[in-house]
């Protein structure tokens, strides 16, 4: 009992263990924590009194589902959405999960009840609905124009000039950059969700993945004077993956382009035996409050623009290289972004 006691701990789904009588032996710190409750307080008292459940149309679940008297053939019962009918959590809609352990004669030893707090589910819901939303109506100005101006050259192409044709070309083409990275963006989105970052270390020069980063936002129209690069002497070798090094560094950089101001400072320096990589602005800075949300999907700032994946994917890349990322104010009291990464070690080494 002692190791089943040990499993159901460190379960996040509330678990609810009774004997055949219908009493509760066993409780895990998750159950208590939907119920609002401690095991002291629901340890050997009967379970439809603990947990007063009722469905959809007001019906007593452990009438209709009598699982302690129903046939001896069952083995669980289904996951429903049940909710709390007394109590200091009537009201409170759980999924409802039962599994029956019976002995060689199928009589009923014990049920196992495992609980779902339908809240978390109703986050994941709104969390994709939320991301539903946000790629239709980034999807929608770009492809509006490439349409637009497809469009235009097919039914009127003879009425431009040569420099006419080529704006509208290089705008169809911009737009289609758009796209794709927004597609690439939502792929890393469910990779980092997935557990499924695929890593293809080499020896990276983060020194080098600033520049490039920095003549990228130059060549695109950004002032070279809004540019101070700084990289230290003495950094370690670096085993990385350079594709996701370049995008956490351009993240970072486009972020503080886009939501901050003045002068944009990048620092490479040796840490420990890893390197890190600060970038600060001069703009407004990132309230406390704030702070805690940046990191998490959909956050725009306060100029709303974006699809507020791009730190989200920041911390989900740097994290899958064993590192770690943060924000604070900087010195000259915009918002700096510092991560840092172990050196890592050559892949046959791993």
């Amino acid at each position: 009992m002692s190791a089943d006691k040990g499993a159901y701990d460190d379960l996040p789904d509330g678990v609810i263990v009774v004997d055949a009588a219908g009493t509760v032996t066993q409780v895990n710190p998750s159950a208590n924590r939907i119920l609002a409750t401690t095991a002291d307080a629901v340890i050997g008292r009967s379970l439809p009194d603990v947990l007063p459940l009722v469905d959809a149309q007001g019906r007593d679940w452990w009438s209709c589902s009598q699982p302690f008297d129903g046939l001896d053939t069952r083995t669980r019962q289904p996951e429903r959405s049940l909710q709390v009918s007394s109590g200091p959590m009537k009201g409170r809609e759980l999924l409802v999960t039962a599994a029956y352990v019976r002995d060689e004669q199928r009589r009923l030893q014990r049920m196992v009840l495992v609980l779902r707090d339908n809240r978390s589910r109703e986050r994941i819901d709104r969390s994709r609905a939320d991301l539903v939303s946000t790629v239709a109506h980034e999807l929608r100005s770009p492809l509006t124009s490439v349409k637009g101006f497809t469009a235009t050259l097919l039914a009127k192409r003879d009425r431009f000039n040569d420099e006419q044709k080529q704006l509208m070309l290089q705008t169809v083409n911009a737009d289609a950059d758009r796209v794709t990275r927004l597609l690439t963006e939502l792929l890393d989105v469910s990779r980092i969700d997935a557990g499924r970052l695929e890593m293809r270390r080499q020896v990276v020069d983060l020194g080098r993945a600033v520049r490039k980063a920095v003549a990228a936002c130059i060549a695109a129209g950004e002032c070279e004077d809004r540019f101070a690069v700084r990289v230290a002497e003495g950094l370690p070798e670096m085993w990385a993956d350079p594709d996701k090094v370049d995008q956490i560094v351009g993240n970072l950089i486009e972020n503080a382009l886009r939501h901050g101001a003045g002068t944009v400072t990048i620092t490479v320096a040796p840490c420990g035996s890893g390197a890190e990589v600060a970038v600060e602005d001069e703009g407004d800075g990132i309230a406390s409050e704030t702070a805690a949300r940046v990191f998490t999907r959909f956050w725009r700032g306060n100029r709303g623009r974006g699809t507020g994946l791009g730190l989200y994917i920041v911390k989900g890349l740097v994290e899958a290289h064993g590192g770690s990322v943060e924000v604070g104010r900087a010195a000259g009291g915009g918002a700096r972004f510092r991560f840092v990464l172990p050196a890592g070690v050559a892949p046959y080494d791993v």
